[in-house]
C-alpha cells in the first residue's frame, strides 16, 4: 500500500469533496441522495417481489384469448339453456291453455304480435351487405399516412349499412346470421363485433328482406354508407351486395324483457 505524503494527500482532497465543510450549509442535492436510494431499493424490493421469479414483460395475450374463449363458451351454454327453458315455459303455457280461458285468450293475443317482435322466423326477397377488412397484406405495406384503423371496419361503418337499410324498408333483418330488431345494439370491439353477447369476426354479414331496389337506393343515398366505399376504394376494404331472390331470416332468440320504455306523444 502506498503511503506516500502525496496519495495522503490526495486522500484528504478526495474526503474534504465529498463532505461538506464545517458551517457550510449541505445542499438540497446532498440531502436527497439518501431518500432517492431508499425509494430505489424499495422499487427493487417490490419488482422482485412481485416478478416472483417470472418476467414482468411476459406476453399476456394468450391469457386473454383462453378468457375470450371461456366466456363465449359460458354465453353460449347459457343461450343454450335459455332456450331450453323458454321451450319448456311455451309448452305449459299451450298445456294450460286448453284448460283455462283467460290464459288461452293471452296466448293467442301474443301470438298476433310475434311476427312483428321479430319471434318468428321469416323469408322472402331481399338484401345481403358484407363488410370486410382490408387483406393482410396491404396492412403490411401500407403506403405513408395510412393508419391502422383506416384497413379496419368499425361500428359506425356496420350500424350506417343497418340504419340504411331499415330506411329502405327492410322488414325483417340478420347480422352473422342472428335476427336483429330495431332495439338490437352493434358495438365492435377491435375489429370484432359484439351483438347479443356474442362475439363475431368479419367479414360482416348483413341481411334484409324487404325490396331490394328500395334498400340498394337507400344504401347509395346514406352518407355513412358513401364513406365507408369512398374507404374501399382507396385502403381495400371489402364491401359487397347481393340481392336475394328468397332468404331467410331466423326468429329472434334474445332476451325479451322490456328493460325501460316511453310513451309516444
Amino acid at each position: 500500500m502506498d503511503t506516500s505524503p502525496t496519495r495522503q494527500a490526495g486522500w484528504r482532497a478526495v474526503v474534504r469533496r465529498l463532505l461538506p465543510a464545517r458551517g457550510r450549509p449541505r445542499s438540497a442535492w446532498s440531502a436527497f441522495v439518501p431518500l432517492i436510494a431508499l425509494a430505489a431499493g424499495l422499487l427493487f424490493t417490490t419488482t422482485a417481489r412481485t416478478a416472483d421469479g417470472t418476467s414482468l414483460r411476459e406476453d399476456r395475450r394468450p391469457r386473454l384469448a383462453q378468457v375470450v374463449n371461456e366466456e363465449r363458451d359460458r354465453v353460449t351454454a347459457s343461450q343454450q339453456r335459455a332456450r331450453e327453458l323458454a321451450a319448456s315455459v311455451q309448452s305449459q303455457t299451450e298445456a294450460l291453455a286448453r284448460t283455462d280461458g283467460p290464459i288461452r285468450a293471452e296466448s293467442e293475443r301474443a301470438k298476433r304480435y310475434e311476427l312483428a317482435a321479430g319471434f318468428t322466423a321469416v323469408h322472402g326477397p331481399g338484401l345481403t351487405v358484407k363488410l370486410d377488412d382490408a387483406p393482410p397484406q396491404r396492412a403490411g405495406n401500407r403506403p405513408d399516412g395510412v393508419r391502422p384503423d383506416d384497413l379496419v371496419v368499425h361500428q359506425g361503418d356496420v350500424q350506417a349499412v343497418v340504419n340504411a337499410l331499415w330506411a329502405g324498408g327492410a322488414e325483417a333483418m340478420s347480422i352473422m346470421g342472428v335476427r336483429v330488431l330495431s332495439t338490437s345494439a352493434v358495438r365492435c370491439v377491435g375489429n370484432t363485433l359484439l351483438l347479443h353477447g356474442r362475439v363475431y369476426s368479419p367479414p360482416f354479414v348483413i341481411t334484409a328482406i324487404g325490396d331490394p331496389d328500395a334498400m340498394r337506393n337507400a344504401l347509395a343515398a346514406s352518407d355513412g354508407v358513401r364513406l365507408f366505399k369512398d374507404a374501399v376504394d382507396h385502403f381495400q376494404l371489402g364491401y359487397q351486395e347481393t340481392v336475394e331472390k328468397d332468404v331467410t331470416i331466423p326468429a329472434f332468440e334474445g332476451s325479451s324483457g322490456l328493460r325501460s320504455a316511453k310513451v309516444a306523444s
